[in-house]
Protein backbone atom coordinates (compact mmCIF):
# COMPACT_ATOMS: atom_id res chain seq x y z
CA UNK A 1 0.00 0.00 0.00
CA UNK A 2 1.45 3.75 -1.18
CA UNK A 3 0.14 6.49 0.13
CA UNK A 4 0.73 10.46 -0.96
CA UNK A 5 -0.14 13.19 1.11
CA UNK A 6 0.30 16.83 -0.52
CA UNK A 7 -0.43 19.66 2.18
CA UNK A 8 2.18 22.82 2.32
CA UNK A 9 1.65 22.82 5.84
CA UNK A 10 4.71 21.50 7.45
CA UNK A 11 2.37 20.38 10.97
CA UNK A 12 -0.53 19.70 9.33
CA UNK A 13 1.70 17.60 6.77
CA UNK A 14 3.04 15.60 10.10
CA UNK A 15 0.07 14.90 11.17
CA UNK A 16 -1.59 13.55 8.02
CA UNK A 17 1.00 11.45 7.61
CA UNK A 18 0.94 9.81 11.43
CA UNK A 19 -2.85 9.44 10.81
CA UNK A 20 -2.32 7.86 7.96
CA UNK A 21 0.55 5.33 9.81
CA UNK A 22 -1.88 4.56 12.30
CA UNK A 23 -4.68 3.65 9.95
CA UNK A 24 -2.56 1.42 7.73
CA UNK A 25 0.08 -0.01 9.58
CA UNK A 26 2.95 -0.95 7.06
CA UNK A 27 2.07 1.56 4.42
CA UNK A 28 4.68 3.25 2.73
CA UNK A 29 3.49 7.12 3.05
CA UNK A 30 5.48 9.46 1.63
CA UNK A 31 4.70 13.74 1.86
CA UNK A 32 4.93 16.44 -0.55
CA UNK A 33 3.97 20.51 -0.04
CA UNK A 34 2.96 21.49 -3.53
CA UNK A 35 1.37 19.97 -6.51
CA UNK A 36 4.49 20.15 -9.08
CA UNK A 37 6.34 17.74 -6.28
CA UNK A 38 2.99 15.52 -5.40
CA UNK A 39 2.68 15.03 -8.83
CA UNK A 40 6.00 14.02 -9.54
CA UNK A 41 5.74 11.37 -6.53
CA UNK A 42 1.99 10.11 -8.00
CA UNK A 43 4.13 9.58 -11.56
CA UNK A 44 6.96 7.53 -9.62
CA UNK A 45 4.91 5.83 -6.88
CA UNK A 46 1.53 5.01 -8.40
CA UNK A 47 -0.29 5.42 -5.11
CA UNK A 48 -3.36 3.95 -4.23
CA UNK A 49 -4.64 6.67 -1.95
CA UNK A 50 -3.89 10.41 -2.26
CA UNK A 51 -4.41 12.76 0.41
CA UNK A 52 -4.97 16.04 -1.42
CA UNK A 53 -5.08 19.74 0.39
CA UNK A 54 -7.38 21.85 -2.29
CA UNK A 55 -5.73 24.98 -1.32
CA UNK A 56 -2.09 24.63 -2.07
CA UNK A 57 0.32 27.60 -2.68
CA UNK A 58 1.21 26.88 -6.12
CA UNK A 59 -2.14 25.29 -7.48
CA UNK A 60 -5.59 24.81 -7.25
CA UNK A 61 -6.23 21.65 -5.64
CA UNK A 62 -9.92 20.89 -7.80
CA UNK A 63 -7.84 22.12 -10.69
CA UNK A 64 -4.77 19.58 -10.05
CA UNK A 65 -6.85 16.47 -10.14
CA UNK A 66 -7.15 15.90 -13.51
CA UNK A 67 -3.36 15.57 -14.00
CA UNK A 68 -3.33 13.67 -10.90
CA UNK A 69 -5.78 10.83 -12.47
CA UNK A 70 -3.09 11.15 -15.74
CA UNK A 71 -0.05 10.45 -13.59
CA UNK A 72 -1.79 7.79 -11.22
CA UNK A 73 -4.67 6.34 -12.58
CA UNK A 74 -5.80 4.05 -10.30
CA UNK A 75 -5.42 6.22 -7.34
CA UNK A 76 -7.74 7.44 -5.43
CA UNK A 77 -7.84 10.83 -3.98
CA UNK A 78 -9.68 12.32 -0.21
CA UNK A 79 -9.44 16.14 -0.62
CA UNK A 80 -9.22 18.36 2.17
CA UNK A 81 -9.54 21.87 2.91
CA UNK A 82 -10.55 24.23 5.99
CA UNK A 83 -13.13 26.22 3.80
CA UNK A 84 -16.40 24.84 3.68
CA UNK A 85 -18.14 28.01 1.75
CA UNK A 86 -20.90 27.08 -0.69
CA UNK A 87 -18.97 27.41 -3.69
CA UNK A 88 -15.78 25.05 -2.62
CA UNK A 89 -18.20 22.74 -1.73
CA UNK A 90 -19.89 22.70 -5.04
CA UNK A 91 -16.80 22.08 -6.79
CA UNK A 92 -16.13 19.49 -4.85
CA UNK A 93 -19.27 17.91 -5.38
CA UNK A 94 -19.26 17.73 -8.83
CA UNK A 95 -15.38 17.13 -9.14
CA UNK A 96 -13.79 13.39 -9.06
CA UNK A 97 -12.82 13.44 -5.74
CA UNK A 98 -13.70 10.16 -4.13
CA UNK A 99 -13.76 11.75 -0.43
CA UNK A 100 -13.84 14.78 1.24
CA UNK A 101 -12.61 16.04 5.00
CA UNK A 102 -13.14 19.10 6.33
CA UNK A 103 -10.35 19.98 8.30
CA UNK A 104 -11.71 22.50 10.61
CA UNK A 105 -15.15 19.89 11.42
CA UNK A 106 -13.96 16.65 11.50
CA UNK A 107 -11.03 14.95 13.80
CA UNK A 108 -8.38 12.46 12.51
CA UNK A 109 -10.25 9.31 13.27
CA UNK A 110 -13.08 10.51 10.88
CA UNK A 111 -10.05 11.19 8.48
CA UNK A 112 -9.42 7.06 9.11
CA UNK A 113 -12.61 6.38 8.61
CA UNK A 114 -12.67 8.17 5.26
CA UNK A 115 -9.68 6.24 3.55
CA UNK A 116 -11.02 2.77 4.70
CA UNK A 117 -14.51 3.91 3.01
CA UNK A 118 -12.31 5.15 -0.12
CA UNK A 119 -10.47 2.22 -0.15
CA UNK A 120 -13.36 0.02 0.14
CA UNK A 121 -14.47 1.20 -3.13
CA UNK A 122 -17.24 3.95 -1.23
CA UNK A 123 -17.31 7.69 -1.24
CA UNK A 124 -17.05 9.72 2.15
CA UNK A 125 -18.31 13.52 2.09
CA UNK A 126 -18.01 15.02 5.17
CA UNK A 127 -21.22 16.82 6.92
CA UNK A 128 -20.35 20.33 5.75
CA UNK A 129 -20.35 18.81 2.26
CA UNK A 130 -23.58 17.22 2.51
CA UNK A 131 -25.02 20.10 4.22
CA UNK A 132 -24.01 22.68 1.09
CA UNK A 133 -25.85 19.90 -1.20
CA UNK A 134 -29.19 20.46 0.59
CA UNK A 135 -28.96 23.70 0.77
CA UNK A 136 -27.98 24.40 -2.99
CA UNK A 137 -30.12 22.25 -3.97
CA UNK A 138 -33.08 23.87 -2.15
CA UNK A 139 -32.22 27.30 -2.77
CA UNK A 140 -33.59 28.60 -5.87
CA UNK A 141 -31.78 31.68 -6.25
CA UNK A 142 -28.15 29.42 -5.44
CA UNK A 143 -25.98 30.57 -7.80
CA UNK A 144 -25.18 26.89 -9.79
CA UNK A 145 -28.95 27.70 -10.97
CA UNK A 146 -28.50 30.83 -12.01
CA UNK A 147 -25.16 31.61 -13.37
CA UNK A 148 -23.27 29.69 -16.30
CA UNK A 149 -20.42 27.69 -15.43
CA UNK A 150 -18.93 31.09 -17.63
CA UNK A 151 -20.11 33.67 -15.08
CA UNK A 152 -19.07 31.64 -12.04
CA UNK A 153 -15.54 31.49 -13.67
CA UNK A 154 -15.63 34.93 -14.51
CA UNK A 155 -17.11 35.97 -10.63
CA UNK A 156 -14.36 34.69 -8.88
CA UNK A 157 -12.39 38.11 -10.91
CA UNK A 158 -15.19 40.11 -10.36
CA UNK A 159 -14.90 39.79 -6.71
CA UNK A 160 -11.15 40.45 -6.54
CA UNK A 161 -11.80 44.12 -7.75
CA UNK A 162 -10.12 43.77 -11.22
CA UNK A 163 -11.22 45.76 -14.68
CA UNK A 164 -12.68 44.55 -17.07
CA UNK A 165 -9.60 45.36 -18.98
CA UNK A 166 -7.60 43.69 -16.69
CA UNK A 167 -9.87 40.75 -16.63
CA UNK A 168 -10.34 40.62 -20.66
CA UNK A 169 -6.28 39.89 -20.35
CA UNK A 170 -6.14 37.57 -18.02
CA UNK A 171 -8.93 35.50 -19.58
CA UNK A 172 -8.20 36.08 -23.35
CA UNK A 173 -11.91 37.52 -24.17
CA UNK A 174 -12.72 41.02 -25.58
CA UNK A 175 -13.50 43.72 -23.09
CA UNK A 176 -16.97 44.30 -24.57
CA UNK A 177 -17.74 40.78 -23.81
CA UNK A 178 -16.21 40.72 -20.11
CA UNK A 179 -18.26 43.99 -19.78
CA UNK A 180 -21.53 42.01 -20.89
CA UNK A 181 -20.87 39.04 -18.42
CA UNK A 182 -20.40 41.39 -15.89
CA UNK A 183 -23.54 43.42 -16.45
CA UNK A 184 -25.81 40.15 -16.78
CA UNK A 185 -24.33 38.58 -13.36
CA UNK A 186 -25.19 41.57 -11.58
CA UNK A 187 -28.66 41.55 -13.38
CA UNK A 188 -29.11 37.98 -12.37
CA UNK A 189 -27.81 38.40 -8.63
CA UNK A 190 -30.04 41.12 -8.18
CA UNK A 191 -26.86 42.99 -7.50
CA UNK A 192 -26.18 46.90 -8.10
CA UNK A 193 -22.85 47.92 -7.57
CA UNK A 194 -19.40 46.60 -7.58
CA UNK A 195 -19.18 46.89 -4.03
CA UNK A 196 -22.13 44.42 -3.53
CA UNK A 197 -20.78 42.18 -6.22
CA UNK A 198 -17.54 41.89 -4.14
CA UNK A 199 -19.40 41.35 -0.81
CA UNK A 200 -21.52 38.09 -2.63
CA UNK A 201 -18.31 36.52 -4.38
CA UNK A 202 -16.79 36.74 -0.46
CA UNK A 203 -19.67 35.12 1.12
CA UNK A 204 -20.18 32.68 -0.85
CA UNK A 205 -16.22 31.61 -1.42
CA UNK A 206 -15.28 32.69 -4.65
CA UNK A 207 -12.76 34.70 -3.45
CA UNK A 208 -10.98 34.36 -0.13
CA UNK A 209 -9.93 37.56 2.40
CA UNK A 210 -6.16 37.09 1.80
CA UNK A 211 -7.18 37.43 -2.13
CA UNK A 212 -9.03 40.65 -0.93
CA UNK A 213 -6.55 41.69 -0.08
CA UNK A 214 -4.12 41.30 -2.45
CA UNK A 215 -6.51 43.00 -4.96
CA UNK A 216 -6.64 46.11 -3.27
CA UNK A 217 -10.22 45.47 -3.35
CA UNK A 218 -12.56 46.51 -0.64
CA UNK A 219 -15.93 44.91 -0.10
CA UNK A 220 -17.59 48.03 1.96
Amino acid sequence: MKIIVIDDHALMLDLLIRACRETLPGAKIVGAQNANTGLALCRAEQPELVILDLALPDRDGLDLLEELFAASRHSRVIGISGYCDEFTMHRVLNSNLHGFVDKKGQTLDQLSAAIHAVLAGERYFSPAADKARVSLRNDPLAFNKILSEREQQLLALFGRGLSNEEIATAVNLSELTVRNHRCRTMAKLGLRTSAELIRYALEKGFIRLETLGRSGASPS
